[in-house]
């Protein structure tokens, strides 16, 4: 989704893998924002830029337009204000891509259903009591907040536990992709 020589910021970039991959394969000019130390000097080792810090106090120190892609890697369940997030997004960047653990995925809703218990499965590893995702979100949930934000989706994927994609289409296509996929992936800009 990330065209060559693009200006990228990896909001939660953990290590620095996707910064690592989007330089050497597209050859983007990319910042990072990571609050754990011991991932920053991973990422400082590696040669990337990288701000050690919380998204909601670095974020707001970037001029509007910044950057051509502001990505959200399975961190907008993480933030404390994810509405707040994807308008900064917005305004510093031409493009945002987020991804996320969706709890509307059948696995999840059949564990509430037959268990009683927060779900746990191979991309939500963690009991209740010690997950770092304060707002939990199904797809339908992140459609609402766009369209709230006035934000145009312009791709979306289905993506299993594995990464491997799935194009939603079709009438029943929205429905479809809730319940099915483990995990979203958007692509999206100012409307």
């Amino acid at each position: 989704m990330v065209k060559p020589n693009s200006r990228v910021l990896d909001i939660g970039c953990a290590c620095g893998d996707l910064l690592y991959l989007l330089n050497k394969k597209k050859n983007v000019q990319g910042q990072g924002i990571e609050i754990k130390h011991d991932n920053v000097e991973t990422c400082l080792k590696n040669g990337l830029s990288v701000i050690e810090g919380d998204v909601n106090n670095e974020i707001t120190n970037f001029r509007d337009n910044t950057f051509d892609y502001v990505i959200l890697s399975q961190t907008i369940q993480t933030v404390q204000d994810p509405k707040w997030v994807l308008e900064q997004m917005i305004r510093i960047g031409k493009r945002g891509i987020v991804s996320f653990p969706n709890f509307g995925y059948w696995k999840c809703r059949f564990q509430l259903l037959l268990k009683g218990y927060m779900p746990i499965t191979k991309n939500l590893e963690y009991d209740w009591f010690s997950t770092p995702n304060i707002h939990l979100c199904t797809i339908n949930d992140f459609y609402n907040l766009v369209n709230m934000l006035d934000i145009k989706i312009e791709k979306k994927f289905g993506l299993s536990a594995k990464g491997k994609k799935k194009a939603i289409r079709g009438l029943m296509a929205n429905s479809f992709f809730n319940l099915t996929s483990e995990n979203a992936l958007f692509l999206f800009n100012k409307n």
